[in-house]
């Protein structure tokens, strides 16, 4: 089995004929939602009156969660205004990135992909990582009790092409197995199943198990379903990006400052997440409960949250390998990554901190 793993998020089955070739998403559901609360800046202005940040209320976005909920990226910011909009999946993100109604986005590597090579490589740049690992596999373990169980069964993933999908189905193809990748259909039936009816799905019996980022992983577990692999143990180091922070290009021509001033944040608030795990766990759950009107129970946030780890890092290697299988599932036309990656701000932000800097493994801007 190769140490590399697939690439993220992209369109629900059900939005499929929106989609041209290739992936296009990076998954949980739709509209995005503005957060029109205001926030006392204090201190001098940068560059810019405000800077729009978007991200997922989700928890391998928790670092956008935490940063906003504890003030810290607001601190950095000082007299610029943060205006955070919440978005359900990867294309209404860079949709809006592409509209110019946002500068910077916590993003999966898929559409962090497909925005890039679909522009030639002019609307964004990828300019740290938040966050590495949360996906398993999880099943039913009364029809399910080894790997092998797996052929011939029905499985769900989030969306046709998404992260979770092409490591499943690079997954399945290393097993030997046969999966017709548009279909779904094969010695496995992959279900594209949107990550808000997963839960339901598998209650009903309609699915036997799904390769799920979390919460829904452990969604699934507190509905008695069993975590049968976790996708982390099959890459280097037990590390793959799953969350990048992403900029308009005009926006870091423009605003280098407001730039640094965010970086400035998420590298703060992902040294107090990893420092202060507890109190993190709860302020991304309050932080969620706000967006969405309902916090996580704790027998989900408690098994979700250790298997995610958050990092400056944007593990770079590892986008080159998610976006090969998605080539090699038939999903992606090889793309051309080179000046995908500006990570010299946050390179400058370690280095000044006294941290060693971060590769963007030969993909960088020149």
């Amino acid at each position: 089995m190769s140490a590399a793993r697939p690439l993220t998020t992209l369109r629900n089955v059900a939005v499929i004929a929106a989609l041209p070739l290739l992936l296009a998403s990076c998954g949980y559901g739709s509209d995005a939602k503005t957060d029109e609360k205001k926030v006392a800046a204090e201190g001098k202005k940068l560059s810019a009156d405000t800077v729009r940040v978007g991200y997922f209320p989700n928890l391998t976005h928790a670092t956008a969660l935490v940063g906003d909920q504890e003030g810290i990226l607001q601190k950095e910011l000082g007299g610029t205004q943060l205006k955070v909009s919440t978005f359900n999946a990867g294309p209404s993100e860079i949709e809006a990135l592409n509209a110019d109604s946002i500068d910077i986005g916590f993003i999966g590597p898929s559409p962090s992909i497909n925005g890039y090579t679909k522009s030639k490589g002019k609307n964004l740049r990828i300019i740290a990582g938040s966050a590495s690992g949360g996906v398993k596999l999880v099943v039913n373990p009364a029809k399910i009790k080894t790997l092998d169980d797996i052929k011939g069964k029905r499985i769900a993933t989030p969306q046709l092409g998404n992260t979770q999908d092409v490591a499943f189905l690079n997954w399945i193809s290393e097993k030997g197995w046969k999966v017709d990748a548009q279909s779904g259909k094969g010695d496995v039936s992959v279900l594209r199943t949107d990550n808000k009816v997963t839960p339901d799905a598998y209650k009903s019996g309609s699915i036997d198990g799904a390769w799920v980022p979390e919460p829904t992983a452990s969604k699934l577990v507190s509905e008695g379903a069993k975590v049968l692999l976790d996708e982390s143990t099959l890459w280097p180091d037990k590390k793959f990006v799953i969350t990048n922070i992403i900029v308009s290009q005009k926006f870091l021509t423009e605003h280098p400052d407001v730039v640094e001033a965010v970086l400035r944040g998420s590298t703060k608030t992902n040294e107090w997440i990893n420092a202060n795990p507890d109190k993190a766990k709860a302020s991304a759950n309050t932080k969620l409960k706000e967006l969405s009107g309902k916090p996580l129970g704790a027998e989900v946030i408690d098994a979700a949250w250790p298997s995610i780890q958050f990092t400056d890092d944007p593990l770079a290697a590892t986008l080159q390998a998610q976006a090969d299988h998605a080539v090699k599932a038939g999903l992606l036309k090889q793309p051309d990554l080179n000046g995908i990656y500006d990570l010299r701000t946050l390179n400058k932000i370690l280095k000044d901190a006294g941290k060693p800097e971060i590769s963007d493994a030969g993909l960088g801007a020149k």
